[in-house]
C-alpha cells in the first residue's frame, strides 16, 4: 500500500484555495449509451474487433450498468460518443466499476482497471473511483468500455461524468470531508470507551460501544473517496471496509443483548454470533484465496436484511423498560439501521444511485455516546480517583526497587560479562569524550589496539573453556598494568583496547612494549595445565599526531595492529602511513 499523505495535504490546500471549478465547462454526464452482450474477438494485431465491427446490433441503455437479460453472462461492452466542451485538463470521472474494465477511445486503449487473461476474465481488484485522462482531441470520438464481472452487477456504478481534473478532486474532497470528520470522532469515542471498559463497572457495555464506534469509524474511513489520496491499494481499503461493515451487527447485537433480559437476550446473542461466524468465515476464505471479496457483500447484505430488523424488533419490544440513556442509544441505532438499509438498496440497484449519509447515522450514535458518557461522568471520576490512589501507592512502594534495578542494569550494559572490563559500547562513548577533551585542552590521547596471537589454537586444542580462562587472565593483567586515568576495554573476541589520556606516542609505545613483555613472561593456567607461549600484538595511534577525529584514531590504531601482525606478531607498531609506490 503506497502512502501519499503530503500530496494529499497539498491537494486539499489547493482545492480549498481554488474553491469552485476552474474549467470553462461544468462537469457533464455522458448520454446516448449503447451496450452489447459478450466479448469481442481480437484481430491479428490483438485489438478488439468490435471497436470497428457493426455486424451485430448495439442496444440503447440509459446508463452503462447491468443491461437486461443478463442470464449469467459475465462480459459486456458499452459505448458512447464523447461530447464537445472546453475543459483545461479533461478527465472522465467514474464512481466505481463492477468488476474490471478496459476503456478505449476510438481504437486506442487509454485505461484499464484489473488484469484480463486470455479468456477475457480477471480477479476482483477493488472498487476505487476512476479519473481517466483524456487527450485534447477527444471530442466527437467514440468511447468503448469492455467489462468483465461475476458480481451481481456488471458495468459502471454511481456517476460517469466528463469534467476538469481539479473538479474531480474537488468532488472527492467535498464528499469525503464529513466522512473523515465523523470517522475521526467515532474512533475517538472508541478509544474513550475502551478506557472506560478497562476501569469501569460496566465493562461489557463500554466494550460493545467501543466495538461499534471502531467498526463504524473504520467503515467510514474505508468508504471515503479521499482514501485513494492517502493510499492507493483499493483492495486493501475494501478488505478493511468489509471487515468493519461485517462487524457492525456484531457490535449492535452485543450492546442490545447487554440490556435486554431473558429469552430476548438469548435471541439477540444468537443473531450477533451468527454475524461473527460470517465475518470470520468470509474474511478467512478471502484471505485463503478461496473466494472473491466482492462475492461476500451480497451474501452479507441478504443476511443483514433479515437480522437487522429482528434486532431492532427485539429492542423495541423492551423500549418502555429502558432507561433514558438506553432509549437514546436504541433511537440512534434505529436511525443508523434505516440509513444502512437504504445504502444496501442503492448498492444493489433497487434504488437509483445517490449518496446515502451513513455519516449522519454514525454521528448521531456518537453524540448519543457522548451524552451517556457525560451521564456517567461522576461515577467515572470517583473510580479514577480510587485507581489513581492505588497506582500512586504501588508506584511509591516500587520506586526504590526500580531505581536499584535501573542502576544495576546500567552498570551491566557497560561491562563485558566474561572479563569484567568495559565493553565496546562504553569504549565508543568514552573515546568520543576523551578525544574532545584532548582537543579543548591541547593535550595528547593515545590508543593501543591489542590482540592475542594465535588465540584460535587455544580454543581448538584445549577448548573454549580454556580460551575463556586465558581471556580472563589477560584482562586481569591489563587491569594491573594500566592505572589511573587509563581505561581498558574488551572490543570482542580476543581484541582489547587501552585508552591513555594525556599520554604521548613514545610513552604509549613504551608502556605497550612493557605490557607485551609482561604477558610473554606470564604463565597462564587452565585447571591444572599450564598454557605457554602466549603473546600479544599491539598497534599504537596518537592524537593529534595521527588523527583528527575519534573514528580515524581507532582506524589508525587498527592499521598499526595489522602491521604488527604482518611483522611476525609479539611486537608493538606505531602507526605509520603506507609508503606510496
Amino acid at each position: 500500500m503506497r502512502i501519499h499523505l503530503l500530496p494529499c495535504m497539498a491537494l486539499v490546500m489547493l482545492l480549498l484555495t481554488c474553491g469552485s471549478s476552474l474549467a470553462d465547462t461544468p462537469p457533464a454526464p455522458l448520454n446516448n449509451w449503447e451496450y452489447r452482450w459478450g466479448d469481442s474477438p481480437l484481430d491479428e494485431k490483438g485489438n478488439p474487433v468490435w471497436l470497428r465491427d457493426e455486424s451485430a446490433p448495439w442496444h440503447a441503455i440509459s446508463f452503462p450498468a447491468s443491461p437486461p437479460e443478463r442470464e449469467g453472462r459475465q462480459h459486456v461492452w458499452f459505448r458512447t460518443v464523447l461530447p464537445e466542451g472546453e475543459w483545461r485538463d479533461p478527465v472522465l470521472y467514474i464512481t466505481s466499476i463492477d468488476l474490471i474494465a478496459q476503456v478505449y477511445l476510438d481504437d486506442a486503449l487509454i485505461y484499464q482497471h484489473g488484469e484480463f487473461d486470455a479468456e477475457g476474465k480477471g480477479d476482483f481488484v477493488g472498487w476505487p473511483w476512476h479519473m481517466i485522462e483524456l487527450p485534447e482531441d477527444f471530442a466527437g470520438k467514440p468511447m468503448s468500455i469492455r467489462v468483465f464481472s461475476y458480481y451481481t452487477d456488471i458495468g459502471l456504478w454511481g456517476e460517469v461524468k466528463l469534467m476538469d481534473r481539479i473538479d474531480g478532486f474537488h468532488k472527492v474532497i467535498k464528499r469525503s470531508a464529513m466522512d473523515l470528520a465523523v470517522s475521526a470522532f467515532s474512533l475517538l469515542i472508541a478509544i474513550l470507551a475502551v478506557i472506560f471498559a478497562l476501569m469501569g463497572p460496566e465493562r461489557r457495555g463500554f466494550a460493545a460501544i467501543a466495538l461499534f464506534s471502531l467498526s463504524a469509524g473504520l467503515m467510514l474511513l474505508a468508504e471515503a473517496p479521499a482514501r485513494q489520496l492517502i493510499a492507493e491499494s483499493a483492495l486493501a481499503w475494501d478488505t478493511l471496509r468489509a471487515s468493519s461493515y461485517y462487524m457492525l451487527p456484531v457490535a449492535m447485537g452485543l450492546l442490545l443483548s447487554y440490556w435486554v433480559p431473558g429469552r430476548s437476550r438469548r435471541w439477540m446473542a444468537r443473531l450477533w454470533q451468527l454475524h461473527l461466524a460470517y465475518l470470520i468465515g468470509a474474511i478467512g476464505l478471502v484471505k485463503a484465496g478461496m473466494i472473491s471479496l466482492s462475492l461476500t457483500f451480497p451474501v452479507f447484505d441478504a443476511l443483514l436484511a433479515v437480522t437487522l430488523p429482528l434486532m431492532l424488533l427485539i429492542a423495541v419490544r423492551r423500549f418502555s423498560r429502558f432507561g433514558l440513556e438506553q432509549r437514546l442509544l436504541v433511537l440512534s441505532f434505529a436511525i443508523f439501521a434505516v440509513l444502512l438499509f437504504v445504502d444496501m438498496l442503492v448498492a444493489h440497484g433497487f434504488l437509483p444511485w445517490r449518496i446515502v449519509p451513513l455519516n449522519v447515522g454514525t454521528l448521531g450514535f456518537s453524540i448519543a455516546i457522548v451524552g451517556i458518557s457525560l451521564w456517567h461522568y461522576r461515577e467515572t471520576q470517583r473510580q479514577l480517583a480510587h485507581v489513581n490512589q492505588t497506582l500512586e501507592d504501588k508506584v511509591f512502594a516500587r520506586t526504590a526497587e526500580l531505581d536499584r534495578l535501573v542502576h544495576e542494569l546500567e552498570g551491566l550494559s557497560l561491562k563485558d560479562s566474561l572479563t569484567g572490563l568495559s565493553n565496546r559500547r562504553h569504549f565508543d562513548s568514552l573515546l568520543e569524550h576523551e578525544f574532545r577533551r584532548a582537543e579543548r585542552q591541547g593535550g595528547r590521547l593515545s590508543l593501543l589496539m591489542l590482540d592475542l596471537d594465535h588465540f584460535k589454537n587455544i580454543n581448538d586444542s584445549l577448548g573454549h573453556d580454556a580460551g575463556d580462562a586465558v581471556l580472563k587472565g589477560v584482562a586481569a593483567l591489563l587491569k594491573r598494568h594500566f592505572r589511573g586515568a587509563d581505561v581498558v576495554c574488551r572490543l570482542g573476541g580476543e581484541e582489547f583496547v587501552a585508552l591513555l589520556p594525556g599520554v604521548a606516542m613514545e610513552e604509549a609505545a613504551s608502556r605497550a612494549k612493557s605490557l607485551l613483555e609482561r604477558v610473554r613472561q606470564h604463565t597462564f593456567r587452565y585447571e591444572s595445565r599450564e598454557i605457554e607461549s602466549l603473546t600479544l600484538s599491539c598497534g599504537v595511534a596518537t592524537y593529534p599526531d595521527h588523527a583528527k577525529e575519534p573514528k580515524t584514531l581507532l582506524i589508525k590504531a587498527d592499521e598499526a595492529l595489522y602491521q604488527a601482525k604482518n611483522s611476525g606478531r609479539d611486537c608493538c607498531v606505531i602507526y605509520a602511513p603506507p609508503i606510496e609506490a
